[in-house]
């Protein structure tokens, strides 16, 4: 039995248990049995976490989340959770090789993940000249050329973003007209940078070793050309992976996890959700470790009071 199960081993679960593991409770957080560190696991440089001043891997920050909260006894079991039950005072969760574990706790951090074109080479390039990210990767596409494919509001804010860049920003989209909001349509086709690309989808990607280009196909009639780039940004949304606690959890009508105002408390007391499993706007590394400190603390105060309630109790009796 444990006082604190985590969920996921993104910078949101590494965080909370750097906290919770520092606060004494020693945390067992459950990694993927395939790859640990979420989306950063993707991303290259990364130059906008704090404390990194030249920059640093996604991979390696990662590795250094983790070192940190082993480090403080953080206990990490490389295994998927396939099933959760938190209908009972203590919590239980499932792992892949059939163990149960339990805990009066449980914090659900597995963060979400990016739609892909689902074609060939685009996980190969990724982070070389494929990204899913402006804000983490556009500073590196000065003066370049590329292109975002989607045609809803976060497709139209990673375009005119990118501007800032970029010296030409092509947007894809399969239809010859924008799911985008109004306002952000209109900022889009007023920028001069942006050119659209109507009733066209990404059919090839290009490329050795970085991205040269794409195959575009037309999807009134079919036919294909080439579009030489230096980058591509794939905006056609991302799914929080909520799928565990569908039916468990109340959501929110995005999908993630709703919680209680700036809090990291769900539905359930005694599970706590942190990181882009309760955030469809920002979905940063910075933001999601901010979210695992919030979790924590409020399993660590939870933990307190459920403590002070059964000393009371046996007090009383």
């Amino acid at each position: 039995m444990h006082q604190i199960i985590i969920i996921g081993s993104g910078p949101a679960g590494f965080t909370a248990a750097i906290y919770a593991a520092r606060a004494g409770l020693k945390p067992v957080l459950f990694a993927s049995a395939v790859g640990i560190g979420g989306e950063l696991m993707n991303t290259t440089e990364v130059e906008n976490f704090p404390g990194f001043p030249e920059g640093v891997q996604g991979p390696d920050l990662m590795q250094k989340m983790q070192e940190q909260a082993e480090r403080f006894g953080t206990e990490v079991i490389y295994d998927d959770i396939t099933e959760v039950d938190f209908s009972g005072e203590m919590k239980r969760v499932t792992a892949g090789d059939g163990s149960v574990h339990e805990a009066h706790t449980v914090i659900y951090a597995t963060g979400s993940a990016y739609r892909k074109l689902g074609i060939a080479d685009e996980d190969r390039l990724s982070g070389h000249g494929v990204s899913w990210c402006a804000t983490c990767d556009g500073f590196f596409f000065r003066e370049k050329t590329i292109a975002v494919v989607g045609g809803g509001d976060s497709a139209m804010e990673e375009a005119t973003f990118l501007t800032r860049f970029a010296d030409k920003v092509f947007v894809i989209h399969r239809r010859e007209e924008l799911k985008a909001s109004k306002i952000m349509q209109q900022r889009a086709f007023d920028n001069p940078k942006i050119e659209f690309v109507w009733n066209s989808e990404v059919a090839a990607i290009q490329g050795e070793t970085e991205l040269t280009g794409i195959t575009l196909r037309d999807t009134v009639d079919g036919s294909e050309r080439d579009l030489a780039l230096d980058g591509l940004f794939i905006a056609i949304g991302n799914d929080p992976r909520t799928h565990l606690v569908h039916g468990k959890l109340d959501l929110t009508a995005d999908g993630t996890i709703a919680v209680e105002g700036r809090s990291s408390r769900t539905s359930s007391p005694g599970v706590f959700a942190a990181g882009d499993v309760i955030d469809p706007s920002y979905r940063q590394a910075i933001t999601a470790a901010a979210s695992g400190t919030v979790a924590a603390l409020d399993a660590e105060h939870y933990l307190a009071a459920r403590e002070q309630a059964e000393q009371i109790a046996l007090a009383t009796a």
